[in-house]
């Protein structure tokens, strides 16, 4: 089914806008967003812990005449241009609890940090992409375009804690950050995708997604009398595996709900039935009214496949992040920036992802879309996220300031 916003109507986007290539100017800033990418890649921060990164955002941005605001705690935002706002870009700025493993001069030098998701990617993109609309719109970018043929303000937003559930978002919203946005832009790194490409779909383009904990608990015992005991090495076998055969038959297979365990732990000797046990994953589905429900009815699954050993259990479901749904007049607005910079080809559909992302807090509020950016180099490995060995080719960065730089004009360009 098509996306739709009922405020998009009210946004045009603009088939041919009359605007110039923005591509030399992103040639002449984008040195400037891969040196602040490197720095922040080699200075990584988890989750609410990105102090550095947003002092090192704050003086770019400062340093480059604009005027950025600091978040309550992590984070920031900044407004290029007068007006009302016509467009809101969005990056994510922390990083994992990962060692890195790429060898790169400026690898993490901080024990068992890493950004393996590439955000630091994102914020450069995002800083590089404020310079550049700030530039155009003072008249110092070079650019044939007259700064009074646009009007309007963007706001580039950048968003802590993207990485800890239920998402950095959210306390980005509740700040009042997207209040007055009509739109939002996104983009997360594709390491499947050549660099110069980019995936886009309408519609979900990410999975809701949700950690399961799950904690049993029984009278143990000597592996040579299971009677007298509560097996729970054998009750912990039987949940992970008939908990998600049976979730892919009492829910619409259609709604794509997945659960795979990523930790189990139980028992110290090979003779030793345990007393205590522990499982945990996730659960991830492409449908956000399946997600609504699909709690109530896990707990029900995982107490009934429980029962016949006679163990106690305690489930801990913590709500994770509903799928980001990219409407189609903002999807539009990505494809139409991309083909105009960097021709159709560029452009690829990709297949809604099983991954969990916190801009679909973003989306329930405002219009938007998130884009894949193509990092693999051509002809390279292809690398995967949350890996500590992920590589992207830097040279997605001058490709993502193009796109986003070319679709905040066109919006621009349209609020008039």
């Amino acid at each position: 089914m098509t996306a739709r916003h009922p405020a998009t109507g009210a946004i045009p986007v603009l088939d041919d806008p009359g605007l110039p290539r923005v591509a030399p100017l992103v040639d002449r800033l984008e040195p400037v967003a891969v040196g602040l990418r490197r720095d922040l890649h080699a200075h990584p921060e988890l989750s609410y812990d990105e102090h550095r990164t947003t002092a090192r955002i704050l003086e770019v941005l400062s340093g480059a005449g604009l005027s950025p605001v600091k978040l309550e705690d992590t984070g920031a935002y900044v407004d290029i241009g007068e007006g009302p706002l016509v467009l809101g870009l969005r990056a994510d700025i922390d990083a994992l609890p990962l060692t890195e493993r790429t060898g790169l001069d400026y690898a993490s030098r901080v024990d068992g940090v890493a950004h393996a998701c590439g955000h630091d990617v994102h914020t450069a993109v995002m800083a590089g992409t404020a310079v550049a609309l700030h530039e155009i719109l003072a008249g110092t970018s070079g650019l044939d375009l007259d700064p009074s043929a646009l009007g309007g303000r963007v706001r580039v937003i950048f968003q802590p804690a993207e990485e800890r559930l239920p998402g950095g978002s959210l306390t980005v919203i509740r700040q009042g950050v997207l209040e007055g946005l009509p739109r939002i832009l996104a983009a997360h790194c594709e390491p499947r995708f050549d660099v110069g490409t980019l995936g886009t779909r309408i519609g979900a383009i990410t999975s809701a997604s949700d950690t399961i904990k799950i904690s049993l608990s029984g009278r143990g015992g000597h592996t040579s009398r299971p009677h007298v005991t509560e097996d729970l090495v054998f009750a912990l076998a039987e949940i992970a595996v008939n908990v998600p055969a049976v979730l892919m038959r009492r829910i619409d297979v259609r709604s794509a709900v997945s659960v795979v365990w990523g930790q189990v732990n139980a028992g110290a000797a090979p003779n030793a039935i345990p007393s205590t046990g522990y499982l945990a994953g996730t659960m991830r589905c492409l449908d956000a009214d399946v997600w609504e429900s699909a709690g109530d009815l896990l707990d029900e699954v995982v107490h009934q496949v429980a029962r016949p050993f006679g163990v106690d259990v305690h489930l801990e479901h913590v709500r994770g992040v509903p799928p980001v749904v990219n409407t189609e007049a903002e999807t539009d607005l990505i494809e139409d920036a991309a083909r105009f910079e960097l021709g159709s080809r560029a452009i690829q559909l990709t297949e809604q992802s099983m991954g969990g992302e916190d801009f679909a807090w973003m989306t329930q509020q405002v219009p938007g879309a998130m884009l894949r950016l193509g990092t693999r180099t051509p002809g390279g490995p292809v690398y995967d996220l949350h890996m500590g060995d992920y590589a992207p080719d830097e040279r997605a960065i001058g490709v993502g300031m193009r796109i986003f730089t070319a679709a905040a004009l066109r919006a621009l360009a349209g609020a008039q």
